[in-house]
C-alpha cells in the first residue's frame, strides 16, 4: 500500500509540476511573442520615419502612426509581463527592457537632428529593441533542445534587426544631403552601413547553425517568395511608369544595391541605376518582412506546444491521480491478504535466519579460524519450518545458503593455513642458502685486504641480509613468530643498530639522543625488524645525500618513544591516513598484500608486542616522522636512567619534554588513553635553542645535540654495554654497524650473539 502511494504520488506530482512547467512555458511565450512584437515594430518605427524627419515633416503622418502601433505594443508587453512567471533570469530580462523604454523618449525627441548625426538614431534604437530580443533565450520549453530553440529564434531575430539597420542607414544615405555632412561623418556612415550588411550575413549563419532542416527549408522558402514579391513590385512599377509616360530604370538585386551603397557611390550614379530612396526600402523591407514572418512561426510554434503539453499534463494528472488511488484501494486489499497468509510463516524464518545470521554462523566461523579447520563440526541443523509453500521454499533456500556459507568458510579457513604453510616453507628454505649465503660472505670479508672489493662484499652483504629479511616477511605472513629468542634484556641503541645493519644505505643513519633503556629479550628479534622496515623505508624515500635521524624520548610513564626523522618528498594527509590505519589494523594477507609489505609486516610486529606505529609530517618543509610507542611490556626497568646523550639534549628540548610531560600527567596509567603522546610529541628540533623565556634564569643556551657512544662508528655492541659507563659526548653522526654489528646480524638478528 505504502509502496502504490508513494509511487502513485510521484507520478501526481510529476503530472502536476509538468503542468505548471506548461502553463509557464504558455506565459513565458505570449511574452516572447509580445516582445518580438515590440521590438519589430520599435525598429520599423526608426526605418519609416527616416525620410519624413530628414525633410523636417516630424508630425508626419506615417511616423505617427508607426509611433502609435509601437505603443500599443508597449501596453501589450506590459500585460504579458503582469502575466509571465517570476523567474530569476526573466525578471533579470525584463529589468533590461525598462531600462531600455526609459530611453525611447529621449531616443524619438532627437532622431534624426543635430543631436543625433551620423548612425546615432539608427544605433539608439538599439537599447529598447535588443532586451526585447534576448528574451527569446527564455523559450523552448517542450522542444527537444530548448537552448538550440531558443538559440534558432534569437538568431533569426537578430538577422531582421541587422536588415532593418541596412535599410534605416541606406535609405539615411540616399536621402540626405551629403554636402551638408561633417568631415568623416560620411565615412562612419559607410561604415556602420557595411558592419551591419556584414552582421546580417553573421545572423543567417547563427540561424543556419542552431536551425533544423525545417527551419532552414521555412527560410529559403520565404526568402524565395520575398524575391518573387519583389519582381512583382519591380514589374508593376515599370507599368505605371509606361502608362506615364515616365522612364523607369530597373533597380538591381538588393545585395547589388548593398554593395553599390557600401561603396559610397554618390546618389546621382545610384539613382541612375535605379538605386532610389524608394526602391531600395521596397527591396529592403521585403526580406524584412520574411524574417519577421519566420519569427512569428516561431514563436507561434512554441506557443502552441506549450499549449498542448499543458493539455496534456492536466489530463495526465486526472489519470495518473485516479490510478494512484485505484493502486492504493488495490494494495490495500492485497496488503490485507499477504498479511493474513504470511505473517505467521514470516516471524519463524525472520526469527530462524536472524539467529544463524547473529549466533550461530559466527560462532562456526570463529571455530574455523582458531582451531584446526577439519576438526570443527560443520553440520547445519535446518530451519524449523516444514511447509511446501514458498516461505517453505525460502527456509530450505536459506539452509542451503547456510550450508554453502559454512563449507566456503571451512574452505577459506583451510586454504589459508595452506597459504601460511607455503610462506613458511619457502621462507625456511630460502632461510637456510641465505644463511649459507652469509657465512661465507662473512668469511670472505675477513680474509679480503683489498679495501674496495671488501667495499663490494659490505654491498654485497647487505643485499643479502635484506634478502633474509624478505624472507623473514613471508613468515611473518604465514603467522610464524621467530624461532630463536634473545634470552635476556639487550640495550635499546643495540636492538636500534641491529636494525640499521640490515639497511643497505646505513651510512645515511645518525643516532642520537637514545636513553639507556633495555629490551625485554623476547621482543628484540621482532623490534629489530620492524625498525628495520620503517628505516629502510625513510630511507629509500628520500634524497641520497640526506641523513636519516633516529632519536628516542623515555616518556614520564616509562615508555619511550623512538623517532625516525627522514627528509622526503612526504605524503598527502589521505595518503598519512590510509597507512596509519593499516599499521593499527593490519589487513588479512591477500592478493594486495605485495603493495604494503612494509606496512603488513610493521603492523602484525607491532601487534604482537602492543607496539603503537604512526607516520607523521615532519616539522620541517618536507619529509616524514616515523613514531613508534614502546610500551613498558617491552621496555626493561633495569635501565631507566638517561644517559649521556638524554642529558646533552635536555636543555634543547626542556620546553618540548615539558609540555609532553604536563600532557601526559592526566593519565599516566593509560597506554594509549585519552591523552595522546603521538599528537604532544615534538618532531626532531635540529637543534635550535628553547626561547630565553624558557630557561631558568642564569642558564646558558643549549649546545648543539651531542651523540653518546651509542651513535659513535665502530664500538663493538654487546650484552656488556648496557651496564657499562656512557661515553663523552661526540658530534653526531652516521649509525655505521661495526664489522662485529653485521655479523651478529646476518646470525639471526641477534645482535652481539658472539658475546
Amino acid at each position: 500500500m505504502l509502496v502504490a502511494l508513494g509511487l502513485g504520488g510521484i507520478r501526481v506530482k510529476n503530472s502536476v509540476d509538468t503542468l505548471q512547467d506548461a502553463n509557464d512555458a504558455v506565459r513565458v511565450a505570449e511574452l516572447v511573442q509580445a516582445a518580438n512584437a515590440y521590438a519589430s515594430d520599435a525598429i520599423n518605427e526608426r526605418d519609416v520615419s527616416v525620410i519624413p524627419l530628414l525633410e523636417g515633416k516630424r508630425d508626419a503622418p506615417a511616423v505617427l502612426a508607426a509611433r502609435k502601433v509601437t505603443d500599443a505594443d508597449a501596453q501589450a508587453f506590459d500585460a504579458a509581463v503582469a502575466r509571465a512567471p517570476r523567474t530569476a533570469g526573466l525578471t533579470r530580462r525584463i529589468e533590461l527592457v525598462r531600462a531600455g523604454e526609459k530611453q525611447l523618449a529621449a531616443v524619438r525627441a532627437s532622431a534624426f537632428t543635430a543631436k543625433s548625426s551620423g548612425v546615432q538614431t539608427e544605433e539608439s534604437y538599439h537599447a529598447v529593441q535588443h532586451p526585447l530580443m534576448e528574451l527569446s533565450n527564455e523559450l523552448g520549453f517542450g522542444s527537444n533542445n530548448q537552448a538550440s530553440f531558443g538559440r534558432t529564434l534569437y538568431a533569426i531575430s537578430l538577422t531582421q534587426a541587422a536588415e532593418s539597420l541596412v535599410r534605416a542607414i541606406g535609405t539615411h544615405l540616399l536621402v540626405e544631403d551629403r554636402d551638408t555632412l561633417g568631415e568623416g561623418e560620411l565615412q562612419t556612415q559607410l561604415g556602420s552601413f557595411s558592419s551591419y550588411a556584414y552582421l546580417e550575413q553573421v545572423g543567417l549563419q547563427e540561424y543556419a547553425g542552431a536551425g533544423t532542416a525545417g527551419d532552414m527549408t521555412r527560410l529559403r522558402t520565404a526568402l524565395a517568395d520575398a524575391q518573387k514579391k519583389g519582381a512583382e513590385q519591380t514589374a508593376k512599377a515599370a507599368e505605371e511608369a509606361k502608362a506615364a509616360g515616365q522612364p523607369f530604370v530597373t533597380p538591381p538585386a538588393l545585395t547589388k544595391m548593398i554593395s553599390e551603397i557600401a561603396s559610397g557611390t554618390p546618389t546621382g550614379q545610384l539613382t541612375a541605376q535605379g538605386i532610389t530612396p524608394e526602391s531600395f526600402f521596397a527591396a529592403s523591407a521585403l526580406a524584412f518582412d520574411a524574417y519577421r514572418g519566420i519569427e512569428v512561426q516561431l514563436t507561434d510554434t512554441a506557443l502552441a506546444s506549450a499549449r498542448s503539453i499543458a493539455a496534456d499534463a492536466r489530463r495526465d494528472a486526472i489519470t495518473n491521480g485516479s490510478a494512484a488511488l485505484g493502486a492504493v484501494l488495490a494494495a490495500v486489499l492485497l496488503a490485507a491478504w499477504v498479511a493474513r497468509s504470511m505473517s505467521r510463516g514470516m516471524r519463524r524464518l525472520s526469527a530462524s535466519a536472524m539467529e544463524i545470521a547473529e549466533q550461530r554462523l559466527p560462532a562456526v566461523i570463529t571455530q574455523l579460524s582458531q582451531a584446526v579447520p577439519g576438526q570443527v563440526d560443520t553440520r547445519v541443523a535446518p530451519i524449523p519450518i516444514t511447509t511446501t509453500d514458498e516461505i517453505g521454499e525460502v527456509a530450505r533456500a536459506f539452509d542451503h545458503v547456510h550450508r554453502e556459507a559454512v563449507r566456503l568458510a571451512a574452505e577459506q579457513a583451510l586454504l589459508r593455513g595452506n597459504v601460511n604453510t607455503i610462506f613458511t616453507n619457502l621462507s625456511r628454505r630460502n632461510q637456510a642458502l641465505i644463511e649459507r649465503q652469509l657465512a661465507l660472505i662473512t668469511d670472505l670479508e675477513e680474509r679480503e685486504a683489498d679495501p674496495e672489493q671488501l667495499a663490494n662484499l659490505f654491498r654485497l652483504d647487505h643485499l643479502a641480509t635484506r634478502v633474509r629479511r624478505n624472507g623473514e616477511n613471508l613468515l611473518v605472513l604465514g603467522g610464524e613468530r621467530p624461532t630463536q629468542q634473545w634470552d635476556h634484556p639487550l640495550p635499546l641503541v643495540d636492538v636500534v643498530r641491529a636494525a640499521a645493519s640490515e639497511v643497505e644505505q646505513y651510512e645515511r643513519i645518525e643516532l642520537a639522543g637514545l636513553p639507556e633503556a633495555e629490551i625485554h629479550g623476547r621482543a628484540v628479534t621482532d623490534l629489530v625488524h620492524l625498525l628495520a622496515e620503517l628505516l629502510e623505508n625513510a630511507t629509500s624515500f628520500s634524497s641520497p645525500r640526506s641523513p636519516v635521524r633516529v632519536t628516542a624520548t623515555r616518556l614520564p610513564d616509562t615508555r619511550i618513544m623512538v623517532e625516525i626523522h627522514d627528509q622526503g618528498i612526504g605524503l598527502m594527509p589521505e595518503d598519512f591516513a590510509l597507512i596509519n590505519h593499516k599499521l593499527a589494523n593490519p589487513p588479512t594477507a591477500d592478493a594486495d598484500v605485495y603493495q604494503y609489505m612494509g606496512l603488513f609486516v610493521v603492523g602484525r610486529l607491532a601487534d604482537r608486542h602492543g607496539i603503537r606505529v604512526q607516520l607523521r609530517p615532519s616539522s620541517g618543509q618536507s619529509g616524514t616522522t616515523s613514531l613508534v610507542m614502546l610500551p613498558g611490556t617491552v621496555t626493561w626497568s633495569g635501565g631507566a636512567g638517561s644517559d649521556a646523550d638524554t642529558l646533552t639534549l635536555a636543555t634543547v628540548r626542556a620546553r618540548a619534554t615539558t609540555d609532553l610531560a604536563d600532557l601526559l600527567a592526566d593519565g599516566p596509567g593509560d597506554p594509549f588513553g585519552a591523552t595522546d603522546p603521538f599528537g604532544a610529541h615534538e618532531a626532531w628540533d635540529d637543534g635550535i635553542p628553547a626561547p630565553r623565556s624558557a630557561r631558568p634564569s642564569g642558564t646558558p643556551a643549549a649546545p648543539a645535540p651531542a651523540r653518546s657512544a651509542a651513535a659513535t662508528p665502530g664500538i663493538a655492541v654487546g650484552p656488556a654495554s648496557s651496564g657499562s659507563e656512557p661515553a663523552a659526548p661526540e658530534p653526531a653522526g652516521p649509525a655505521e654497524p661495526s664489522a662485529r654489528t653485521r655479523r651478529a646480524s646476518k646470525r639471526g638478528r641477534r645482535p652481539a650473539q658472539d658475546g
